[in-house]
């Protein structure tokens, strides 16, 4: 089969591959139909979360049912499905409760408490590293699937791949830092970073009935496309101090209830921010999180969707117990709520297709994550098909 497989930082190709296999009675093969570049992809991409081997990237994706395992209940060949990123069980203690991201059993070699950088990590992930299962992923023509009584979930026929195929992950990511916000109604939510997490975000704001959704990017058009899709306000991020007084302004003195940190820890930066960050042994730079903690209000919330897999020694604990900041962070929990989001499409409640902008065939893999990566032509998300290959 055809699949983008990961080779080095940058490398990332379209290559024939070995077809995946049953290797398990609870697998089931799928015939992957759409497939996207996550911004997370970026992170392997850039060298940010290191990878050695060769592995077939992406855990956005969806297809139809090749081939079941013996003990696939629920699923025949030919059903039309949605896979969440996390790869999970279903019956371990955290499984059990609503926690699929820490499984105990799908990522036996990492796998721990700790929650280190190189060991003892939390359950395994589609196509993200040898750290989190070393699984193979969906930017391909097929894909093994794990535990599929517990992830796949059907979809309707009468809605397209690209109505549901976020429903993998940046919507279900979006809609759980606004769930961490507790929000009532008549909020006002800053979210840090325009691109697809954040879209996601800022749309499950407006559907949580916030008074005010204010968007933070350092692209233009990044901005102008989101308030397009959600009638947000906007800010242009030229430095975190014009942007948190900005945010004040706008909130009578006293900050956003909730910050929705969507960037990572991967932001815009300049020479002097890297030249720190080398000198401190860190990787990538907190700035973007410290812009929250100032620009919430006392008492509000910080739900960070945006990856840190490091440690930075100068984090501001004293800000938070001062302001009495709530701070949430991990990876989306995708499997407790992707029933309830699925409801939210059917019913027409939320679109999620319009923050697609590139549409590619699986073939010009290496030019998506180019521009992706680079925020070239436009780009906010990309959708491949695996089945279109327009160079063989």
């Amino acid at each position: 089969m055809k699949a983008a497989v990961f080779h080095s930082p940058g490398n990332i190709t379209c290559d024939t591959v070995e077809d995946p296999r049953i290797l398990d009675e609870n697998d089931i093969i799928l015939r992957v139909t759409s497939t996207a570049i996550c911004g997370s992809d970026l992170h392997m991409y850039s060298g940010g979360i290191p990878q050695a081997r060769p592995m077939v990237m992406g855990h956005e994706f969806m297809g139809i049912v090749e081939e079941t395992g013996k003990n696939i209940g629920h699923l025949k060949v030919g059903d039309r499905v949605v896979v969440p990123f996390p790869i999970a069980c279903g019956s371990c203690f955290f499984c059990q409760h609503d926690l699929p991201t820490a499984c105990e059993h799908s990522n036996p070699d990492y796998y721990g408490p700790e929650g280190g950088i190189f060991k003892e990590k939390g359950g395994a992930l589609f196509g993200y590293t040898d750290l989190y299962g070393g699984y193979n992923g969906g930017q391909a023509q097929y894909v093994r699937v794990p535990y599929a009584n517990f992830g796949p979930r059907k979809v309707p026929e009468n809605l397209t791949d690209e109505q549901v195929l976020f429903l993998t992950d940046i919507f279900p990511t979006g809609y759980t830092g606004v769930m961490w916000g507790e929000l009532k109604g008549g909020e006002t939510v800053a979210v840090f970073g325009a691109g697809p997490v954040g879209t996601m975000a800022a749309k499950s704001a407006v559907l949580h009935h916030a008074k005010k959704v204010i968007v933070i990017d350092t692209l233009q058009y990044r901005l102008d496309r989101i308030k397009m899709l959600t009638g947000c306000e906007t800010i242009l991020w030229e430095d975190a101090e014009s942007t948190i007084e900005q945010i004040r302004d706008m909130t009578d003195g006293r900050g956003a209830d909730l910050c929705i940190e969507a960037v990572g820890f991967e932001p815009e930066r300049s020479f002097i921010d890297r030249a720190k960050a080398v000198l401190n042994f860190e990787k990538g730079s907190i700035k973007v999180l410290e812009a929250c903690m100032s620009s919430v209000r006392r008492g509000g919330i910080v739900s960070v969707l945006g990856v840190y897999p490091v440690n930075y020694d100068n984090f501001r604990l004293g800000q938070i117990f001062d302001k009495g900041i709530t701070l949430k962070a991990g990876q989306c929990n995708v499997h407790p709520i992707i029933d309830k989001l699925l409801d939210y499409v059917v019913t027409g409640k939320i679109t999620l297709d319009d923050v697609i902008t590139h549409r590619l065939s699986l073939d010009e893999v290496s030019k998506g994550y180019e521009i992706f990566d680079k925020k070239e032509d436009g780009c906010v998300k990309v959708v491949l098909d695996p089945w279109k290959l327009t160079g063989f």
